[in-house]
């Protein structure tokens, strides 16, 4: 195993690794250890108690999160005539059909972060499915990325849209913004995505489903958060 950084040492020495933290002094903590040399995402992991094994137990959507993620999101659309034009007129980066699907399967080009398309170009890209698929990057009617209203949907998509799907060993890996945001605004983003990871609960679940929560920067420890002051904020 890799030797962590000298700057990793010390934050993790600022970290008690046996404390609940109630979250926003979690997240007060997390934004005053040693920083990395460039702007860190702050990321979320919420243990379920789901069996994604079972379909019927598997927690996936997407939320747009008040105040975004601080990233700048590349929007490729598939649609054609008034829609396309819809789609450039909100912002999306590239917009077309068959042209760049064919970029994409024979070129290898993936300089884009999200894909969204009409419903009748669906036979595009359902070519791309190998390509995309593994990649999360597959359009989605449940994840509002098949939609005739692409004009909302880059929107969404621009103002902080982010998704959210359990892994195979019941985690929900997310990110709620950049470490140069308000203590204010986390605490916020964090709220809305406990808050719709809330609602997707299973009907099928038993027992505790929110088992875990820990915050952790890019290149930082991880801090366990108290389940039960995260879960107030849905309240808020």
């Amino acid at each position: 195993m890799a030797a962590h950084s000298k700057r990793y040492d010390e934050a993790n020495g600022q970290v008690d690794r046996e404390k609940l933290y109630p979250v926003a002094e979690a997240l007060d903590l997390l934004q005053s250890l040693p920083a990395a040399k460039f702007n860190e995402s702050v990321d979320v992991a919420v243990r379920l108690g789901v069996d994604p094994k079972h379909a019927d137990q598997m927690v996936r959507g997407a939320i747009v999160l008040p105040h975004g993620t601080g990233r700048e999101t590349r929007i490729l659309v598939f649609a054609k005539g008034e829609k396309e034009e819809e789609a450039r007129a909100a912002g999306a980066d590239y917009v077309g059909g068959d042209d760049l699907a064919a970029k994409i399967q024979n070129d290898g080009w993936m300089d884009f972060d999200r894909v969204i398309a009409t419903p009748d170009m669906m036979g595009v890209v359902g070519k791309l499915g190998r390509v995309l698929g593994p990649r999360g990057l597959m359009p989605n009617p449940k994840l509002g990325t098949v939609t005739p209203d692409v004009g909302r949907a880059v929107a969404e998509q621009k103002s902080g849209k982010v998704e959210y799907r359990v892994d195979k060993t019941g985690i929900v890996h997310c990110s709620i913004g950049m470490r140069s945001f308000e203590s204010g605004q986390l605490l916020d983003n964090l709220g809305a995505l406990i808050d719709a990871i809330g609602k997707a609960k299973p009907a099928t679940t038993k027992g505790t489903y929110m088992k875990s929560i820990t915050v952790s920067t890019t290149m930082g420890p991880g801090l366990w958060i108290e389940p039960g002051s995260a879960l107030a904020l849905q309240a808020d």
